[in-house]
């Protein structure tokens, strides 16, 4: 069912507000059609999880900012073998010359637990990647990596935020240490929906919303009304143990789905998805005054993806019409 009435307001001037566009899905309208969506919503910012010539293709000259991701399975190859990345540079970016790259991300939710075939490889990757771009003169382009919240060993309290100790010396210090020498950003998924559903009992569902009238966690002179800022700010507390202060951090993905699992519906998709934009302006606790790019997912329902739940992270429906009325103010 649509909620007609409802009205999602997305600001894009204080932060990079954007949206992920995910393929998978068999009753997609064509990439131009999609890019047109986006540009009739005033979409600035998109998430690729991989170059798509079509849609890069389409997307030539409109300006939206892009991140573009590297494959999983194509890491290993640019990590062992610099002309292979320097093939991808050219084939990926430099054919599409008047498309607004903003970064490159070498993988997708990376953990070494759950990657450890290709995990070992993304520094090395990462700095290929790197090498390519200033040798075609594109040094304006970011080199990064997403990672999953699966990294942070402790996340509560936030100010507790800890990566697991054994990812540290060669996966997470490798990196942390390329994005302050190229100062790039750190990259992370952030899903409190995931957080909630995995224990509804003690995480009210307020919290998870942005909709609490109260302060629900406090942490020292911190205090948390969402459990979003929250989980972020383990993120910089991790940072700042690891000698990452100083690195921005850009939610790549979050959302909420509007049906296939516990407490998905529409309204509750529509009140974390506009809440959300609201509060990724102000910062966070930790970091406040301090805009929080941010990429919502999805932008439409994508039904091949599995289980059930995964299907339906959508603002829009395949046929490019609104769950509920999408207002995007740039």
């Amino acid at each position: 069912m649509l909620m007609a009435i409802a009205l999602l307001c997305i600001h894009t001037a204080d932060a990079r507000t954007g949206v992920c566009y995910g393929t998978l899905g068999d009753n997609l309208r064509p990439p131009r059609e999609i890019v047109n969506l986006i540009k009739g919503n005033n979409i600035g910012n998109i998430r690729l999880y991989n170059p798509n010539p079509a849609i890069l293709e389409a997307l030539q000259g409109t300006n939206i900012s892009v991140i573009v991701g590297v494959p999983n399975d194509e890491i290993q190859g640019i990590a062992t073998d610099p002309s292979v990345a320097t093939s991808w540079i050219q084939n990926n970016i430099r054919k599409y010359q008047y498309v607004n790259f903003r970064y490159i991300s070498v993988g997708n939710e990376m953990n070494p637990s759950d990657n450890p075939n290709i995990a070992p490889y993304i520094p090395t990757a990462m700095q290929r990647i790197s090498d390519a771009l200033a040798t075609a003169r594109l040094r304006r382009i970011k080199v990064s990596a997403v990672l999953s919240m699966s990294v942070i060993g402790v996340s509560y309290p936030p100010s507790a935020g800890a990566f697991q100790p054994e990812f540290r010396e060669s996966f997470i210090d490798p990196i942390i240490k390329f994005l302050l020498k190229t100062h790039s950003s750190f990259l992370i998924d952030v899903y409190p929906y995931f957080a909630y559903a995995s224990d509804p009992t003690n995480i009210p569902l307020d919290y998870a919303l942005f909709t609490s009238k109260s302060v629900v966690v406090r942490d020292g002179p911190y205090k948390y009304q969402n459990l979003f800022h929250a989980m972020v700010d383990s993120v910089h507390a991790a940072l700042e143990k690891a000698g990452g202060q100083s690195l921005k951090v850009v939610v790549t993905e979050t959302g909420w789905p509007s049906a296939g699992g516990t407490a998905t519906t529409v309204s509750n998709a529509f009140a974390y998805n506009s809440n959300l934009y609201k509060s990724v302006r102000r910062g966070t606790p930790r970091r406040p005054r301090k805009p929080l790019d941010t990429y919502i997912f999805d932008l439409i329902d994508e039904n091949q993806k599995t289980p059930e739940l995964e299907k339906h992270w959508g603002i829009f429906l395949p046929n490019n019409v609104p769950k509920y009325q999408v207002s995007f103010i740039a």
